[in-house]
């Protein structure tokens, strides 16, 4: 994890720790990193990782209980942890939180389920965020750690989706895009525009987090570097060697869905390799690279926009829903026009 260029305002380290109960980890993350002047309606977004989300929630609803929806508020933390683990992805997310002249959302999550979504992918929600620049405000070595694996393969799965020859942008766009692919928000409620703004936001940060994996790639030459322009361009090697060493790179859940497509036939992969998946080429790769990501975030996306809707309540989901799809509206009207 690298922190992106620091927009006015996000400085919020000293002063969130006295808002807000004891994390584990924080990170800020969102347009606002992007934005040297975020306007007056941007909300600054956290994620705050805890080691008992329920204990949290407790302390917190007994100091912050207008931070909650009124009704959320009367039925306790249970409920709030109940809503987090069963409808959403074990995420709670507080938006439209007043801080003096800030607005701020944070979402609490527990560590080790955020250690599990960045190692595996299962449910590819706060892992995506975090293969983006951030800017860690409380750090911890343990999930430094287990990112570090969760930026090796979102590199991976990329390199296996691009074609032979790409730029550099062109790899940080296909890295931010991963966790975008089959969000049921992009279809109304996101900017069209949302991943180009990302990486010309955050293009050096972006250099600062992947530049050594591509170092690495280059070094076992399943990539060739050249200058394309005034940004460097690469060739990758897109044999069946090349391949099966990123796949086999990517989480279980991917490496699965192409064990059990290959199941029904046996004469199409050995049987007796259990523990890494042969890919027959970086077609097959690509595909199940694309439609295990696609229906893990449709999945997780819409599980967890339910979470928010039921968390919010009526008028704040209405209003959260509608600042979303006016931001949406415009950069499709400035598209038509």
């Amino acid at each position: 994890m690298e922190a992106a260029a620091a927009g006015r305002g996000l400085d919020l380290a000293g002063p969130l720790r006295d808002l807000l109960p004891p994390v584990d980890f924080c990170c800020a993350y969102g347009s606002t990193l992007t934005h040297a002047r975020p306007d007056a309606t941007s909300m600054v977004d956290y994620i705050l990782g805890v080691a008992d989300p329920l204990q949290w929630h407790s302390e917190n609803l007994a100091r912050n209980p207008t931070h909650y929806s009124s009704w959320m508020a009367r039925r306790g933390p249970e409920s709030v942890t109940w809503l987090a683990d069963r409808v959403g992805v074990g995420v709670y997310f507080n938006p439209f939180v007043e801080w003096g002249d800030k607005r701020i959302k944070y979402g609490v999550v527990a560590m080790k389920d955020l250690a599990t979504d960045i190692l595996t992918w299962d449910q590819f929600y706060l892992s995506g965020r975090l293969q983006k620049p951030v800017r860690v405000l409380v750090d911890n070595w343990d999930i430094r750690k287990v990112n570090t694996v969760n930026l090796k393969m979102a590199a991976a799965a990329s390199l296996l989706l691009l074609p032979e020859e790409f730029t550099e942008y062109d790899l940080y766009a296909k890295i931010c895009s991963l966790s975008y692919m089959g969000d049921i928000r992009m279809l109304f409620a996101e900017d069209k525009y949302k991943v180009k703004k990302i990486v010309d936001g955050s293009f050096q940060p972006f250099q600062s987090m992947y530049r050594p994996l591509i170092h690495e790639y280059i070094c076992e030459g399943i990539l060739k570097m050249s200058d394309y322009r005034q940004q460097k361009a690469f060739k990758q090697d897109c044999g069946v060697s090349a391949t099966n060493e990123l796949f086999s790179s990517l989480p279980r859940m991917i490496q699965r869905r192409l064990q059990g497509r290959f199941t029904s036939n046996s004469t199409e992969i050995p049987t007796h390799i259990p523990t890494r998946t042969l890919v027959p080429s970086k077609e097959v790769a690509a595909a199940s690279v694309r439609t295990a990501l696609r229906r893990r975030v449709m999945v997780s996306s819409a599980r967890q926009a339910a979470c928010g809707l039921l968390a919010a309540g009526g008028m704040v989901a209405a209003r959260y829903l509608g600042k979303k799809m006016s931001k949406a509206l415009s950069t499709r009207c400035l598209t038509f026009f």
